[in-house]
């Protein structure tokens, strides 16, 4: 399978001719097509279906050989079972920090982060953006964004990260990818935001734009066939994989809908399962015409998935009727679930920054109660529009509370962040 830029790019950083060798249904290989995928790197994926075909490929014992999965690079090098750090340091895309104190550190690159990086490095702020996984957050992992002004023809979300990256690469910012943040201290002036490896970020303000985690359904076997027949998100480095066979998708919003026309292409039928009685009131109208439009796409309505299935892989999955309890077992290797995330903000109690219910950052006005500050607030001023309660720690996109959930949306919010980064730190 190669990756959609490979033409494009294929000569970029000497590795046009990366080849991922491993197992279908191999949650380390999903791992490693899901990271180059997502951050725009070109590569072909090698599925070997034997122990023949592992020792032939790669030199291997066979396919129970934990040397897979295998990357193998132009040069004739090769790594064995890859972490994501190590196969990104290999590529040139993991650094270490190049300055002791930042201006703007930004947590977390989804549109709002890129956004974010973007105008504070054309600012002129030293700035650096953090990024734990892939670039573009869960847009990232959309195959095609059609209603995202100045694209008509369409972008995918990969291609919309990397350019960005670009962007905010030849302003000056440094991007440091795969990096985990697990805590943070933060006082007026100064915040230090600890990483996973013992990296330490300081600087003098702080955008946080870590967007949700994919929801899960729950269900027992779930971690389980995480990679192997489960995916989370519109998986659109799966889709040239799936070879006509049956794909289920779990979910009734735009990145569901989205997924559902990417995978018509390459399986012989599509079913959406969804709760609702249908698309009409969560999805856009463009993307609900294609959709009943398309011959082989089914809506299940008032269905739920109810259990997995499988021995090393999924196998087979129940459908739960909602209204009759009746219950149907369908045979899939492939499940994609996409009903909205969670927000990354554990790091928030610590901290003391103000959630809602459900875990999204109150920023701005909505830190007012009864025309009172938040009672830690030490500043005589109120919170600006995207600050938290705590002083220089700013949030954008998915993450904050009452933010509109959409690309454009998180990119402005990314902008306007900027703008009121600038305004604190002058003050």
């Amino acid at each position: 399978m190669k990756d959609r830029s490979a033409e494009a790019n294929g000569s970029e950083n000497g590795h046009g001719a990366l080849r991922v060798f491993g197992r279908l249904g191999s949650p380390q290989a999903y791992a490693l097509r899901d990271f180059l995928y997502r951050n725009d790197i070109p590569f072909e994926f090698v599925p070997l279906s034997s122990d023949d075909d592992a020792r032939s490929a790669c030199g291997v014992s066979g396919l129970a050989d934990s040397r897979l999965p295998v990357c193998k690079f132009a040069d004739g090098s090769r790594l064995d079972c890859p972490s994501i750090p190590m196969l990104a340091e290999r590529l040139g895309r993991y650094r270490n920090p190049s300055l002791s104190e930042y201006d703007l550190a930004i947590y977390g690159a989804g549109p709002a982060g890129l956004s974010a990086a973007v105008y504070g490095s054309s600012d002129g702020l030293k700035t650096v953006l953090i990024e734990r996984f892939a670039l573009g957050g869960q847009a990232g992992a959309s195959s095609r964004i059609e209603n995202y002004l100045g694209f008509p023809e369409g972008i995918s979300g990969a291609d919309l990260a990397d350019r960005a990256r670009e962007q905010a690469c030849k302003f000056g910012a440094e991007i440091l990818l795969a990096r985990r943040g697990v805590r943070g201290e933060f006082s007026p002036g100064k915040g230090i935001g600890y990483l996973e490896d013992g990296t330490k970020i300081v600087a003098r303000a702080s955008i946080c734009a870590t967007g949700v985690d994919y929801r899960k359904l729950g269900l027992p076997n779930e971690p389980r066939f995480m990679g192997a027949g489960v995916y989370y998100g519109a998986g659109a480095s799966e889709a040239s994989l799936i070879g006509g066979a049956p794909v289920y998708i779990v979910g009734a919003g735009n990145s569901a809908a989205q997924a559902a026309m990417h995978f018509v292409r390459h399986s012989s039928k599509v079913t959406m399962v969804i709760r609702q009685d249908g698309l009409e009131a969560t999805v856009s109208r463009y993307l609900v015409d294609r959709i009943h439009n398309a011959p082989n796409i089914e809506i299940l309505p008032r269905t739920e998935v109810t259990a997995l299935d499988g021995s090393e892989v999924l196998e087979e999955i129940t459908l739960t009727n909602g209204r009759t309890n009746e219950q149907v077992r369908v045979k899939t290797n492939w499940l994609f679930i996409c009903i909205g995330g969670v927000p990354n903000t554990d790091w928030a109690i610590e901290v003391g920054a103000v959630r809602d219910e459900g875990g999204y950052l109150v920023t701005g006005p909505d830190l007012i109660r009864n025309g009172e500050r938040p009672h830690n607030w030490p500043i005589d001023r109120d919170p600006y529009y995207l600050e938290t309660n705590v002083p220089g720690v700013f949030a954008a996109g998915d993450v904050r509370h009452g933010s509109v959930k959409r690309c454009a949306a998180a990119v402005g919010e990314g902008a306007m962040a900027v703008a009121l980064v600038n305004r604190y730190l002058q003050t």
